[in-house]
């Protein structure tokens, strides 16, 4: 009976928006390469990576007015966003930072599925 039981990996989907301090910006791939680290250990893969530039804070961060944004959109283990949350808070690159969960059960391949059906 209990070759029988098997631990469930419940894949998780979420986005994250975060800003990289302006004087910062050249570093952005590193900050991008560690972030896909992250999601990978976890079972995980980025989705969409999307970079609204440099924009106008609505109020000063750390004295600068401006600050580089990134959207993205993921996947893995429930444990993931502690991890990421983890590595913000870690690196000066980033000074603001939102993870929300998108879908509670995701599963990998549900996007292409979806497109070709249309």
């Amino acid at each position: 009976m209990e070759a029988l039981w098997r631990p469930v990996k419940r894949f998780r989907k979420w986005e994250t928006l975060f800003i990289i301090h302006p004087d910062r910006v050249g570093e952005k791939e590193q900050v991008f390469d560690k972030i896909k680290e992250i999601v990978e250990s976890r079972e995980g893969k980025v989705l969409k990576v999307d970079e609204w530039g440099m924009k106008k804070l609505a109020y000063p961060i750390q004295k600068k007015n401006h600050g580089y944004y990134v959207y993205m959109v993921f996947y893995g283990l429930s444990d993931l966003p502690q991890k990421l949350e983890d590595y913000f808070r870690i690196d000066e690159r980033v000074i603001r930072f939102i993870i929300v969960k998108l879908k509670d059960r995701y599963k990998p391949g549900e996007e292409e599925q979806n497109s070709e059906e249309q």
